[in-house]
C-alpha cells in the first residue's frame, strides 16, 4: 500500500495558517487546495490567539470536498479561561478546544527558564509583547490551594461536553493534564487530545503516556517535534510502540514559513513510520481512523 492511501482520507488536526498575526507559510485557502489534489479529508486550523471556527465555514464553503476543522485557544487573547468565548465558539461550529498554550503557567515558567534548546515559532512575538508590557500574567488552572480548579475551568470542560467538543491539552504542566484529563471524563468530554506529549515543555514518559491514554485520551504526535530536533525519531517510534497506535493520532504542528508544507509533512511522517516496522493499518489507524472517530464520531478511545 502506498503513502498516496494513507493521506487519501488522512487528517491533520494541527496546522497553523494565515491570516495570522505571524508570518505564515500558507492560508486556509491554499491548504484546502492542496489538501483536496492528494484527498486529505480535513484540518485543524490553530491560531494561538484567534476563534478559526468562522475560517472553518468559509473555506468548506470554497472546498466541500475537505473538512476544515475550527478551534479555540485559550489564551490571554481570548481571556484565558472565558466560558462565554468557548460557548460561542461551540455554538459557531468550532470542533477543538485547546487549553492554554505559551500563556499556561507551565509553558511561561519554561520559556521564562530558558529551557527551550530550539525556541518555538511564537518565542518572536511572545518575547515583543513581554518586552512592550502587553502580555498579561500566565494563567492558573488551579485556585490558590494549587488542588481545586478555577470556576471557570470546570465552567469550560462542562461547554465542551455540551457541544462535543475536543478538549486538546495545550501546554499545560504534567499535574494539571492529569488532573483535567480526570475531570474532563467525569464530566462527560469523551474527545481528549494530549496535545505533542514529547514536545520539551510538555514531555511525558512513556509510561505517563499510557496513563493518560487508559483514562481514554489520544496521544498526539506531531511531525515538527522529531523534525526540528526536539526528540529522535527513534523515541517516537518507542512510545506509540508502548501506548499503541489505537490510542495516537498523527499530525504535524506545521504552518512556519521555513518548514515543509503541511501535506509534506504527513507524508514524510507516514514513509518513515512504514519504513520502522510499523504496518499500514496502524498508521492508517493514527492517520486517519482515530482523527475522524475524534472529530466525526463522539466517542472515547478505547480503554
Amino acid at each position: 500500500m502506498s503513502v498516496d492511501k494513507l493521506l487519501d482520507g488522512a487528517y491533520d488536526l494541527h496546522v497553523h495558517t494565515a491570516p495570522d498575526v505571524v508570518e505564515r507559510k500558507l492560508d486556509d485557502l491554499d491548504l484546502a487546495e492542496r489538501a483536496a489534489k492528494v484527498g486529505i479529508k480535513g484540518f485543524g486550523i490553530k491560531s494561538h490567539y484567534f476563534c478559526t471556527a468562522e475560517r472553518a465555514r468559509l473555506v468548506h464553503k470554497v472546498y466541500p470536498s475537505v473538512k476544515p476543522v475550527g478551534a479555540i485557544v485559550l489564551n490571554n487573547a481570548v481571556g484565558g479561561f472565558n466560558p462565554l468565548a468557548v460557548e460561542m465558539a461551540g455554538r459557531d461550529g468550532a470542533k477543538i478546544v485547546w487549553m492554554p498554550t505559551f500563556d499556561s503557567e507551565n509553558e511561561q515558567a519554561f520559556f521564562r527558564a530558558g529551557k527551550h534548546k530550539k525556541l518555538p515559532f511564537w518565542a518572536k512575538l511572545q518575547t515583543e509583547l513581554m518586552e512592550q508590557g502587553k502580555t498579561t500574567e500566565s494563567i492558573k488552572v488551579f485556585e490558590g490551594d494549587g488542588i481545586t480548579f478555577k470556576k471557570e475551568v470546570t465552567d469550560v470542560l462542562d461547554i465542551i461536553a455540551n457541544h462535543n467538543m475536543i478538549l486538546a491539552t495545550g501546554h499545560l504542566g504534567k499535574k494539571e493534564t492529569f488532573a483535567i484529563v480526570k475531570a474532563a471524563k467525569e464530566l462527560h468530554v469523551n474527545n481528549i487530545i494530549i496535545t505533542h506529549p514529547n514536545f520539551p515543555s510538555t514531555y511525558y514518559t512513556k509510561e505517563e503516556q499510557k496513563e493518560l491514554a487508559d483514562l481514554g485520551a489520544f496521544m498526539e504526535h506531531c511531525f515538527t517535534t522529531p523534525k526540528t530536533g526536539k526528540i529522535s525519531w527513534e523515541e517516537v517510534y518507542e512510545q506509540i510502540r508502548y501506548v499503541g497506535p489505537e490510542h495516537c493520532i498523527i499530525s504535524t504542528d506545521l504552518g512556519q514559513p521555513s518548514a515543509l508544507y503541511p501535506d509534506e509533512g504527513l507524508r514524510e511522517f507516514y514513509t518513515n513510520l512504514l519504513a520502522n516496522g510499523f504496518t499500514f493499518d496502524e498508521v492508517k489507524q493514527m492517520a486517519q481512523d482515530n482523527p475522524a472517530q475524534l472529530v466525526e464520531g463522539g466517542k472515547t478511545a478505547t480503554v
